[in-house]
This record gives structure tokens, C-alpha cells and sequence, in this order.
């Protein structure tokens, strides 16, 4: 059979000026082009010498007659333009060793002797050919027999697809370039081309040429190759926190061209949809949680790493864990040294994403392997695996900004695809900053929002997540850029203008999201505030789907714990799911996620441990991180104290725990609070990749008997009782407030005492009090005839007492050293204690 392949020929025929086409088919190249004949060709030089190539008076080479045979052979492709490229020479002399110029022979008379290049052993080459295209959908997307790539890119004058090998990408070499034709590979503002070929162990890129104007907002530079933000794997560094070749530590990444072959056994997983209400949310960095040596996982610090070590989480009572970034993301931004440490800062938290589709290669044991395939398949794994424990599993993504920064900033993707769409910017081209970090994606710009619910749903439907918690929510509650005169809707601008970031009551891309028929059926969190001083605390615009992070909950419930004057009543609400922040726009108590720690700020053993942050780790002179964190040392600063004041701390751990488990709502762990892991003080630390941010197995393992002992217990109880995940928030038929007094509460300004018992259909009754006092008190308990209340946990006891299970041999003398005070219906509670009384049928009644 033979093909057709456009290469540069080495000595040019003179006096040839114009290409010819047969049927629209490129044929005869112009004067430094000639067809090339593949030795793979049925017919033999020979026969070649026999065929008549015909010279035109104006001396220009014309179609040799055996083009009629190419048009009956399976080979032959009459579309618009077909070509066969070389993927692996590019950059060198076109012409390898295998191939050698041969004098062909006219056989008419007066004829000059053209050239054509024969190749006289097979060449190793990948060949593809290149079609129109189509603009939809968005991406590489195999289809029709091939791959189609498209892209929107309104400005660009010119686009090329580049195509490189993972051999090429670290040498920062372009393997092959196809220039794409504004009349047939561009419908409306989105570039598109279809190829057809072998694209084994190989990625693509793109370049845009255009106005690199930054006083307009428009970044195009055609020496940059930048990624399509629609790709579904990035790859660079296969290694994390390894720098690139020559210590780059931005070297040149590519995307995953995607194949049919690439397939994963899902074995039968669909969503588990468990109710809101009776979800226990964990949240967990993927490579902190097993990259400490004592997690003695297999695959450390890897998706594979979390999936060795799921059943912890089972047996911690955790039904959903919150994955910390796990999009593609560069965490040798912030590399340079630390010399407190004598590390390496880094972006170890991940919250600046470089692409959204692709999950972050370097959290998997395959790295780049298989161009990132086999990193996708792990993250699938990973959510199958937490599915059949029946853990949820959600992420946390982070659409306010890019890695991209300000204009200082490099271009990887979006600011060199299209950069006055993607970011919000003002008429001179300066980038808003709601973000904290340079730039502020332009979320309800129509082109934006769109990729925004594009990319929720792959990960729904392609990777089975079960939920997104929205980090600085409140930026896609914004107005877009409007100097490209077109509002936030798409529409003609009449009347006044919105400035560019004005809070909106109803965001189009909030709309979008919550009325999608996909993204309905899966949890939607916001943490709904941002660096621009925009708080919306239940005032999140919420189509009574979205839930929030409720900070007004953490702050409220530290500063009550450690016994903050005026703080009852706040207290009381936040037990009752904030009813006074969620019930009046419809919501439910299950709209809140409650949590007292998160990844920033203190951990729980550095809030009863610390009263002021210590940061000096982070090499930034302690003047990073919060310095408000309503946090108790108990007494003395840092881990080094006294023994009454470590029993102190311990009981306050205990009272947090407590407090968030059998509060209404949702509550939220954060990663290694369960055995009190301590960060030494830092509340900021997203630059260590080291013991700070590891959690401990070790310390795990020795916390068995105490603290996370008394967590597994807690969250168990919650579990197993109907009314501490009510769908509602509890009325007065159920839930009855106390004070010292039954019936009685103290709502005063100096109150420390809160006190409700709960009506439970599987429990009976509950009673459940908080002593945030320093003086130790003696309650009255409810009258129940012909029951008692009998002691379930009690903050202030040494474990295994602080909870009674019915495993541990002494209970009944437990108890019973506590018969004297439940017969008179008294109970005593130390200072800063808690406690969790269960009525019983009273045996002697």
C-alpha cells in the first residue's frame, strides 16, 4: 500500500512554485515539498521508473498518474487535509540514515528527472492522520476512530497542537506541531482537530499566538506550550517534592491524550447516598495521612496508602472522608529553603490548583506512568475501596484560584488559553484578589461556569465521587468581569453596571449547580467566606441544597468550653443544629457541618495546649497564621506542664469530642484529632511535608486505650441513637433545657452550666450536660419514676471510666460508687467536665 507523507525534502526543485490537488487531496508540496513514497509500497522502485511523471510548460511538477491506484486502496484518505507525521525526529534533520534520495526516470522525452525520496527499510515511525474536528465536547475525547481535541479560546489569532513524547517532555522538547486552520479547525471561539493514529506514550499541549498585552488582560505567547484545562491527567514530575531536570522547579507538563483501552473495574460500585444527617466527616490529607514511617502502609503517602488503611477509619466510625486537594497541583511552588527546619518548604496542602480534571499524579505509587492512566485507576481504587466500607467519599476543590498567581505569575493554562475570561479582572488588566492568592477565578462568567459543572460532573460520573466541599465558596457567589460588556448572565448590559465582584443573591453558576440534574444527588458544601472580607455564614445562597461550614459553630463552642463568660445561650443553639443561622431559609440542621478543628488553625491537642500560635517553623517570623484562635493552654504553654494541668487538657479534649458528637448537624473531624496529634503550636501549616503534617501511627497506637478509645465510643453512641441526627431541628416535645435544677436552665451572662435531655426511640431518654466552670458542681437530675439515670460517660473520670461500656469488668463497681448520688437524683460533675447520662428501668421500682 502506499502512503503519503509531507517532509521537508533536503534539495529543492527548482522552478517549482505551486502545489496541485486532486479531489481537494494535498498531492505535490510546494518548493521545498515532494510526496513521499513509504518502502512499505507495493509497488517497487522499478515499477516507479515506469510510471509517467509529467512536466508542464511552466516546469511545475504535476500528479503522477498512479494516484489513481492510492484512491482504490483502504489507505488512502481523500478528506480535507490528510497527512502522515514523523512523532519522533522533529527537531533534527527530517531525513534518518534509513532513507536515501533516488533519481526516478520520466519515461517521456524532454521530461526533467524529479526526485522522490524512497525509504529502503522500514522506518520506526507513529503516523497520524488529521482531520477537521468537531468543537464539542471540550477536551481530548476519543471518538470516530480517534481522538478530537478541542478548546475554547476567543482572542487567540492562531492555535498549534503539540504532541510530545514522555522521552521529549523532560528534554522541554515538542515532538510534533499541527497548526490548526482558523477557517476549518475553529467553529466560533473553540479550536478543534481530529487525529487518527498510535498514540502510545504520548501527550499534547497547545500554543496560541495573539496580543500579549497585560494592560488588557491578554497573556498570549506562542513560546509558552500551556495545558488544556479540560485534560483529564497532567504530567511533569513523577516524584513529589523532587525537583525536574536542572532543578526546575516548574518544568514543562503535558496532558494524558485519553485511549478506548483505558478501562477500570468498578465491580458493581454506585453511590451509597447515605442521608446527610447521618454522616461522620473526616478530614484527610492523602499523603499525610500514611507517609510517616510508622504507617507501615505499602504505598506511603498515596492513594493506595489511605486504601491499606480505610478500616481505621471504619473502626473510628467515619462514614465520609474529605479528601484535602487532590487536583493536579505543583507542590514545588513554594520550594526554598527553611533554615528553622532544615527542610524544604513546599505546597504540602495543595490548594492551588494547575488543572481541575486531573487528579495529582504524585499522590499515587504510579506517578506518571502510562501517562497518568494508572494514577487515574488509583484514585478509583481508592473511592471503590472506601464504597465498600461504606465511607463517602468527597473533595475538596478549590475554584477561586489558580496556580497561575498575578501577573508576576507563570502561564501554564488558563491565563495563556484565554486569560481575560478565565480570571476576573479589572479594565486595565490588574487581577482582583478575593482569593488572598493573586488571582480570582471568574465563576459566573458563562464560559467559566460552564467548565466549573463540567468538571463536577466527571467527577461524579466518571470517578464516583460522592460529594465537593467549595473552598472560599463566597468568590462563586461574585460578579464576573464585566469590561468584555457582557453581565454575569450572558447577556447585553442595560442599566446600571454590577462592579466586578459584587455579591450576587442568586449567582448564575450556584443556580447552574444546584438545579443540575447530576449534581442535585451528591453533597454541596461551602465554606462560605473569602479573603475579601465577604462572610456569609448562613447566608450562603443555598436552593435548600448547599450546606456550609459553620465557623460561628467552632467559635462559639471553643470560646463556651473553656469557659467564656456569655456564651450559654450561643451554645445552646449550636447543640440544636443553629437553628437561628439555618431554619428561617429553609434549611435543616444537617445544612450545618460542624467542626471545632481543621486543617487550619489548631489541632485539637494544640487548642488546650497553646493560647498563642507558634509559627516559627514556617520560616516566616511567626507573622503567618491566624492570631485569634479562642484557644486555653489550661493553665501553662506548650506540651511541657504540670500533671494536673495535662489531666486538665485531656478532659477538655474530651469535652470538645463530646460536644461535636452530640450536637445537631453534621460533624467533621479533622485528620489525627482522634489520638491528639499536635502540630507543636503551628496553626499554618501548609508548607511542611514532614512529622508536622504526618499523622502518627505510632502515637495512634498508644492513644488505643485512652483518647481514641473514648472517640470510637463517642461516635458509636451517636450512631446508634435516632435523636442526635434528627431531619429537623428538635422541638419542645423532645429536648427539654436544665440548669443545676431540672427544668431550669440559666441563660444569664455568667452562666457556664448548659443541661437538655432528649426523648431517643432507641435509647429512651438521654441527659447530657457541660460544666465549663472552674468550680465543681452537684446537679439535680430530672425525676423519672420507676426509672434512673445511670452514667454513660463522664468527661472528668481516667479512661476506661470516662466511658462506661459494657466491656470493661468493673463497670457495675463504677456505678455503683455513684449509687449514693443517683438514688437522691444527684449527680457531681467536676470543673470542665461532661457528661452523658441513659435512663434505665429502675429494678427496685
Amino acid at each position: 500500500m502506499f502512503e503519503i507523507r509531507y517532509m521537508t525534502f533536503c534539495v529543492p526543485i527548482k522552478q517549482t512554485h505551486t502545489a496541485y490537488h486532486h479531489q481537494n487531496v494535498p498531492l505535490l508540496a510546494t518548493h521545498d515539498h515532494v510526496p513521499v513514497i513509504s518502502s512499505n509500497s507495493s509497488l517497487s522502485p522499478l515499477k516507479l521508473q515506469n510510471m509517467n511523471l509529467v512536466h508542464s510548460p511552466s516546469h511545475s511538477l504535476q500528479l503522477p498518474k498512479f494516484i489513481s491506484h492510492f484512491q482504490n486502496t483502504p489507505k488512502f484518505y481523500p478528506p480535507k487535509r490528510v497527512t502522515t507525521s514523523n512523532l519522533e525526529t522533529i527537531g533534527s534533520n527530517i531525513f534518518s540514515n534509513s532513507t536515501a534520495l533516488i533519481p526516478i526516470k520520466a519515461a517521456s522525452e524532454g521530461v526533467d528527472t524529479a526526485v522522490v525520496v524512497v525509504e529502503e527499510e522500514e522506518p520506526k515511525l507513529k503516523k497520524i492522520q488529521v482531520f477537521e474536528g468537531h468543537p464539542a465536547p471540550f477536551g481530548a475525547t476519543v471518538r470516530d476512530g480517534g481522538v478530537n481535541f478541542a478548546i475554547f479560546s476567543a482572542d487567540a489569532v492562531s492555535a498549534t497542537l503539540c504532541l510530545i513524547s514522555l522521552s521529549d517532555l523532560p528534554e522541554n522538547r515538542v515532538t510534533e506541531q499541527i497548526f490548526l486552520d482558523p477557517l476549518t479547525n475553529k467553529t466560533g471561539d473553540v479550536w478543534h482537530v481530529l487525529l487518527k493514529g498510535d498514540f502510545k506514550d504520548m501527550l499534547y499541549g497547545y500554543k496560541f499566538d495573539g496580543n500579549f498585552s497585560p494592560e488588557v488582560g491578554l497573556y498570549y505567547d506562542p513560546s509558552k506550550i500551556v495545558l488544556d484545562p479540560y485534560a483529564k491527567s497532567v504530567i511533569s514530575r513523577g516524584e513529589f517534592g523532587v525537583l525536574g531536570h536542572d532543578d526546575n522547579r516548574w518544568p514543562q507538563m503535558a496532558c494524558m491524550i485519553p485511549t478506548a483501552e483505558n478501562k477500570f473495574d468498578w465491580e458493581g460500585d454506585s453511590p451509597l447516598k447515605h442521608p446527610q444527617r447521618d454522616l461522620i466527616i473526616y478530614e484527610m490529607h492523602v499523603r499525610g495521612f500514611t507517609q510517616h514511617e510508622s504507617s507501615r502502609t505499602e504505598f506511603p503517602g498515596t492513594y493506595l496508602g489511605v486504601v491499606e488503611k480505610l478500616d481505621h477509619l471504619k473502626e473510628l466510625g467515619v462514614n465520609c472522608i474529605e479528601l484535602m486537594p487532590c487536583h493536579e497541583f505543583n507542590e514545588l511552588e513554594y520550594y526554598s529553603y527553611n533554615s528553622v527546619l532544615g527542610d524544604y518548604k513546599v505546597n504540602f496542602w495543595g490548594y492551588s490548583t494547575v488543572n481541575y480534571f486531573s487528579p495529582m499524579t504524585r499522590y499515587s505509587s504510579a506517578g506518571t506512568r502510562n501517562c497518568g492512566r494508572d494514577a487515574i485507576n488509583e484514585f478509583k481504587l481508592l473511592v471503590r475501596e472506601a464504597h465498600k466500607r461504606g465511607i463517602e467519599v468527597f473533595m475538596d476543590v478549590v475554584f477561586n484560584h489558580t496556580a497561575e498567581g498575578n501577573e508576576k505569575g507563570p502561564i501554564l493554562s488558563f491565563r495563556g488559553v484565554d486569560n481575560s475570561i478565565y480570571y476576573m479582572l479589572a479594565p486595565k488588566g490588574e487581577f482582583y484578589n478575593y482569593s488572598g492568592c493573586g488571582n480570582t477565578f471568574n465563576c459566573n462568567h458563562p464560559i467559566v461556569r460552564q467548565f466549573i459543572l463540567d468538571c463536577l460532573r466527571y467527577w461524579v460520573t466518571e470517578m464516583h465521587v460522592d460529594g465537593f466541599r467549595f473552598d472560599l465558596a463566597s468568590i462563586m457567589t461574585r460578579s464576573s468581569s464585566l469590561w468584555d460588556a457582557v453581565n454575569v448572565f450572558g447577556s447585553p448590559i442595560e442599566g446600571d453596571l454590577l462592579t466586578t465582584g459584587t455579591p450576587l443573591s442568586s449567582p448564575p453558576l450556584i443556580d447552574m449547580m444546584s438545579n443540575d440534574p447530576i449534581l442535585r444527588d451528591v453533597k454541596l458544601i461551602a465554606e462560605a467566606w473569602d479573603a475579601g472580607g465577604l462572610y456569609q455564614v448562613g447566608m450562603f445562597p443555598h436552593w435548600r441544597i448547599w450546606s456550609e461550614w459553620n465557623g460561628k459553630y467552632r467559635d462559639i463552642v471553643r470560646q463556651f468550653i473553656k469557659g467564656t463568660d456569655g456564651f450559654s445561650g450561643a451554645f445552646a443553639e449550636c447543640l440544636c443544629g443553629s437553628p437561628n443561622l439555618y431554619q428561617e431559609g429553609g434549611r435543616k440542621p444537617w445544612n450545618s457541618i460542624n467542626f471545632v478543628c481543621a486543617h487550619d488553625g489548631f489541632t485539637l491537642a494544640d487548642l488546650v495546649t497553646y493560647n498563642k500560635k507558634h509559627n516559627l517553623a514556617n520560616g516566616e517570623d511567626n507573622n503567618d497564621g491566624e492570631n485569634h484562635n479562642n484557644s486555653w493552654n489550661c493553665g501553662q504553654e506548650g506540651e511541657f506542664a504540670s500533671i494536673s494541668v495535662k489531666k486538665l487538657r485531656k478532659r477538655q479534649m474530651r469535652n470538645f469530642f463530646l460536644c461535636l458528637m452530640v450536637s445537631q448537624g453534621v460533624p467533621m473531624i479533622y485528620m489525627g484529632d482522634e489520638y491528639g496529634h499536635t502540630k507543636g503550636g503551628n496553626n499554618n501549616t501548609y508548607c511542611h511535608d514532614n512529622y508536622i503534617n504526618y499523622f502518627r501511627w505510632d502515637k495512634k497506637e498508644e492513644s488505643s486505650s485512652d483518647f481514641f478509645r473514648f472517640c470510637r465510643l463517642v461516635t458509636k453512641f451517636r450512631h446508634e441513637c435516632e435523636s442526635l441526627g434528627l431531619n429537623d431541628f428538635p422541638k419542645a416535645e423532645r429536648l427539654q433545657w436544665h440548669g443545676h435544677d431540672p427544668g431550669t436552665p440559666d441563660w444569664s451572662e455568667t452562666s457556664r452550666f448548659v443541661a437538655f435531655t432528649l426523648i431517643d426511640s432507641v435509647k429512651g431518654e438521654i441527659y447530657i450536660a457541660f460544666n465549663a466552670s472552674h468550680l465543681a458542681v452537684t446537679i439535680t437530675l430530672p425525676e423519672r419514676p420507676g426509672y434512673r439515670w445511670e452514667p454513660l460517660v463522664d468527661s472528668g473520670k481516667p479512661a476506661p471510666f470516662d466511658f462506661l461500656s459494657s466491656d470493661i469488668p468493673e463497670r457495675d463497681l463504677a456505678i455503683k460508687q455513684y449509687s449514693h448520688f443517683l438514688e437522691a437524683n444527684l449527680y457531681p460533675m467536676l470543673s470542665y467536665t461532661s457528661i452523658i447520662l441513659v435512663l434505665s428501668p429502675n429494678d427496685n421500682a
